[in-house]
């Protein structure tokens, strides 16, 4: 058989051999997906939903108001806005996902080199000397001569059984799942940004409280010393109203050291050090968002933590495949060529020419069930991703149910509280005035002023939550994430 029919052959045989590659199938795992919530959105939601029902609003649609990608904007503040903006710029936990994503994508060009021939190319040259006690005779003449040599070796894997193929599927899907993980991470990181933002902006209110507390409980102990002077009060109302009033002092002072530590952590988040980071006070009143959670099917698309457990499911898959492959022989094809001779003179001459051409399979025919513990292995971690994959949607589903409970419920005790406030006013006010007219001690009022504080600081205590209840929905809805925002197999292999 000549040279040339030798190649057609060959190129024939791994073209046929080709056809018959077998391919892992995958379908996305079967989850929950409950018709609708059991929890029931608060009424100023609903109000705001049939008021804006000309305006096109989509009860179908999780978080339909909310600015996509910049949810936060839904909450209309400036400061809130700007610290938000500054954490895909600078924050570092961020940039470290990223840098995971970028490994992830190089490992795809890696793998997808196995589609193609590895080329080696060498030269050498030596002097050799044959043994003179070599069984056969050989002239003194010949014993020493140059070998001079230039080669290149080609070998290419012909994939017949998928294994590359597998390989490279693999890494795509895991760097599809590392690309949901910076947005896992980017919504975690804002969210708890905001988290931060709103608890110092409670601590703000809440130290407005106290300052009025201060001055009123101030004004009360001067009251008190003048009574005492004239004769009216004794020393121990004194001493009541001293005590009230420092220890509200004294809790002024511990709302500066907690607003400094959330300051520290919106630094931290910003990717600022704490001394060049400050936060002005802003008296703007909480007001929590109307955040519309749409139906429970949309929530799979929505949030980046399942697309990333699901496309770890596409992983294992592979890898199943990747352990089938390992049952089947290997098939490769090498070419080896070059130019060998004894010296400079005939090194690059004609005659001195080599090369050779052929496929070589190798296959292991025993290894004490080592390929199919592997398989039964790799089997193991799919079913485990699976799992996982489910629970990541079992988790969602009870976490956007915890959050509408906890906003309908807030919203109802904000409403029982702004009464028990206005009541608490109403009893300080008269037992301040009983007191000036001499018909209660002091004691009475104390006892006033501390439930009017009391029930102020709950009241402030039920709007943080509120805003931290708003935050967190967004979060468990995706935050204006959506799941074909994933980058494709075709972007991955263009950057």
């Amino acid at each position: 058989m000549t040279s040339r029919a030798a190649v057609r052959l060959i190129a024939g045989l791994v073209l046929a051999l080709a056809g018959c590659r077998k391919t892992e199938s995958y379908q996305t795992p079967s989850a929950p997906r409950p018709e609708a919530y059991k929890e029931a959105l608060p009424d100023s939601f609903k109000e705001s939903a049939q008021a804006n029902a000309s305006k096109d609003w989509k009860a179908s649609t999780p978080a339909d108001t909310l600015a996509k990608g910049k949810w936060w904007e839904a909450f209309h503040d400036p400061a809130l806005n700007a610290l938000e903006d500054s954490v895909d710029v600078s924050n570092q936990t961020l940039k470290s996902a990223e840098a995971r994503f970028r490994q992830a994508r190089a490992l795809i060009r890696e793998n997808r080199s196995a589609r193609y021939p590895t080329v080696t190319g060498g030269a050498s040259i030596s002097r050799d000397r044959l043994s003179l006690s070599r069984g056969a005779p050989v002239p003194a003449s010949e014993t020493a001569y140059g070998d001079f040599n230039l080669g290149f070796d080609a070998e290419y894997e012909v994939d017949l059984w998928g294994r590359v193929r597998n390989l490279i599927a693999a890494s795509v899907e895991s760097a599809q799942a590392t690309a949901a993980d910076i947005e896992a991470v980017r919504l975690s990181l804002h969210a708890e940004l905001a988290l931060d933002y709103f608890d110092l902006r409670s601590l703000d209110d809440e130290r407005r409280i106290l300052d009025r507390a201060v001055e009123a409980y101030s004004q009360a102990l001067a009251l008190t010393r003048r009574r005492f002077e004239g004769g009216v009060a004794n020393q121990v109302e004194v001493a009541e109203a001293e005590t009230q009033l420092e220890a509200t002092r004294a809790q002024q002072i511990d709302i500066a050291e907690r607003r400094a530590q959330f300051e520290h952590a919106l630094a931290v988040l910003t990717g600022q050090t704490a001394e060049s980071f400050a936060l002005a006070e802003n008296t703007t009143p909480l007001t929590p968002p109307v955040i519309p959670a749409g139906v429970p099917s949309d929530l799979l698309e929505r949030r980046p933590d399942i697309a990333a457990a699901e496309r770890r499911v596409a992983v294992a898959n592979s890898q199943v495949g990747l352990t089938k492959a390992a049952f089947f022989p290997t098939v490769m094809l090498g070419l080896s060529a070059g130019l060998e001779g004894s010296s400079f003179a005939n090194w690059f001459n004609w005659p001195s020419r080599l090369w050779a051409l052929g496929p070589s399979a190798a296959q292991t025919l025993f290894d004490a069930g080592r390929r199919r513990a592997v398989k039964e292995g790799a089997t193991a971690n799919y079913d485990a991703a699976v799992a996982d994959y489910r629970q990541s949607v079992l988790s969602a589903f009870g976490q956007v149910e915890d959050h509408i409970a906890s906003l309908r419920v807030l919203e109802g005790e904000s409403r029982r509280q702004q009464l028990a406030v206005a009541a608490a006013h109403r009893s300080e006010m008269l037992s301040l005035n009983r007191y000036k007219g001499g018909l209660v001690t002091y004691l009475e009022v104390a006892t006033a002023q501390t439930i009017t504080l009391q029930n102020e600081r709950v009241q402030e205590g039920i709007a943080r939550r509120q805003m931290e209840a708003s935050v967190l929905l967004i979060k468990t809805l995706g935050g204006g994430w959506d799941v074909k925002s994933l980058p494709t197999p075709e972007q991955l292999a263009a950057r």
